[in-house]
């Protein structure tokens, strides 16, 4: 019989660790008043952790009176005891350290090659971005840009949640001391999900801040971080044009020429932001004509660059379940929707705006704004049908074991949740657009609709 005691024998290296009986290494960390001396054993020390392995047989490692020395003053003595319990009792507890101090200790443990360490607080960090960015974004972003190349999965990562939701960074109090080179590699991002003239004012109350402090005597390459062709006339005569003091002479000259006529400006030739769109379904050029048609303007009404909508994932049959309860769980109380499904076998997208909910049971909501579309082919934008309701009374039709259920469109539940139907008969509560009678449903995603 194997028995296994793996509690009690932590808890014996733990006294070790701690009585520091037969040490025969002293470390020295820390620096300045914060100097700390450790004491530890080298033959531990050896077999955990690569870093002391190599200076002890390679015999770089400091010896004086039959004990090595180490000196860590990079490393302060409050990280480096959780290291060394670590090492000694195989123990860690991040739960309680703060942000900072996960990223010190991360830091450290690379430093000192314990790639079990180093994984698991990658792993718990990025579990936890979110809240760590919402508390310090300016300071977790310096120290992982410090040390870019050696965590540059945790950078990336950072770079993308931010890109995503941009007001974790530019709402911070502290937004303002953020460095430079920060600031222009965040600018420079194409995939910035913010207005661009949200942009320009958060760029213009960094500047000013900066300014007072003889940190920067100019913006530089300002033509490379603000996109100004998507920002409209209104927006730049209301607060550019008054700061045009700080743009080069240049550039405002071309902005004049822009805002007078776009069509003989080189300004239009400045490549856009990237719209984000969280869809496995279609991308971001959608966006323009589903914003059209929920106002009810032409079709090309609005462009990339004057959306007035947010559109925002909340259910995608393929991942969160394609059922009913599902459905109703990441929709409900969430105001306008518009989804879009994937017809299977074909090319075809059908979808529906809902300008009020999804929540109700078994009941019927009145509307003149919602609509049905049709893309005969869903990669050719030019293949659109678009069908505003006919019947007020019967737009949208809310039930905990129905789909997003409008007018003649039936997604009821039932075995086969993925079949749909479209009933044509004399009561027609939108236009014929097309849509088929028997529909068997691949994927289908819902965004909430928010206006800006």
């Amino acid at each position: 019989m194997t028995s296994n005691f793996w509690a009690e024998l932590s808890n014996d290296y733990e006294k070790l660790y701690e009585k520091e009986l037969g040490y025969d290494v002293i470390i020295y960390v820390g620096e300045n008043q914060n100097i700390k001396e450790i004491h530890a054993h080298s033959n531990i020390l050896c077999i955990r952790t690569q870093y002391f392995y190599s200076a002890f047989f390679n015999e770089w490692a400091e010896k004086k009176d039959g004990k090595f020395i180490f000196r860590k003053p990079n490393i302060s003595p409050k990280i480096f005891n959780i290291i060394l319990k670590f090492i000694y009792c195989g123990n860690i507890d991040l739960k309680n350290l703060q942000v900072l101090d996960i990223l010190k200790l991360l830091i450290a443990v690379d430093e000192l090659n314990i790639h079990s360490l180093i994984n698991h607080i990658k792993e718990y960090f990025i579990n936890h971005i979110i809240e760590f960015l919402y508390q310090n974004p300016i300071d977790i972003l310096e120290i992982i840009y410090q040390y870019e190349q050696s965590f540059m999965d945790l950078w990336n990562f950072c770079l993308e949640i931010i890109c995503k939701d941009p007001k974790i960074l530019f709402d911070s109090d502290k937004f303002i001391y953020l460095k430079a080179p920060l600031l222009e590699l965040f600018l420079k991002r194409n995939d910035l999900n913010m207005d661009e003239i949200k942009i320009w004012e958060n760029l213009l109350k960094w500047y000013q801040q900066n300014i007072k402090n003889d940190s920067i005597q100019d913006i530089t390459n300002i033509e490379s971080l603000i996109k100004f062709n998507a920002i409209n006339s209104t927006d730049f005569f209301y607060k550019i044009y008054h700061h045009k003091d700080i743009l080069p002479q240049n550039l405002f000259h071309d902005l004049l020429e822009f805002y007078k006529d776009s069509n003989i400006s080189k300004i239009i030739t400045i490549p856009l932001r990237q719209l984000k769109l969280d869809s496995i379904l279609i991308d971001s050029n959608y966006l323009p004509l589903f914003a059209s048609w929920i106002d009810k303007k032409d079709f090309s009404y609005y462009n990339k660059r004057n959306i007035p909508y947010d559109f925002n994932l909340l259910y995608r049959s393929s991942q969160d379940g394609f059922n009913t309860t599902s459905f109703h769980k990441n929709c409900d109380n969430k105001g306008a929707t518009i989804w879009i499904a994937k017809i299977q076998n074909s090319t075809k997208l059908i979808g529906g705006y809902n300008p009020l909910d999804w929540d109700g049971n078994s009941c019927w909501k009145t509307t003149l704004d919602s609509f049905l579309f049709n893309f005969i082919d869903g990669k050719n934008l030019s293949t659109a049908k678009l069908g505003y309701v006919i019947n007020a009374q019967y737009a949208v039709y809310c039930h905990e074991q129905f789909g997003p259920h409008m007018g003649n469109l039936n997604c009821a539940y039932s075995k086969y949740s993925n079949i749909w139907y479209y009933y044509y008969n004399n009561t027609d509560h939108y236009p014929n657009i097309g849509i088929p009678a028997n529909i068997k449903v691949e994927d289908y995603e819902v965004f909430q609709v928010i206006k800006k």
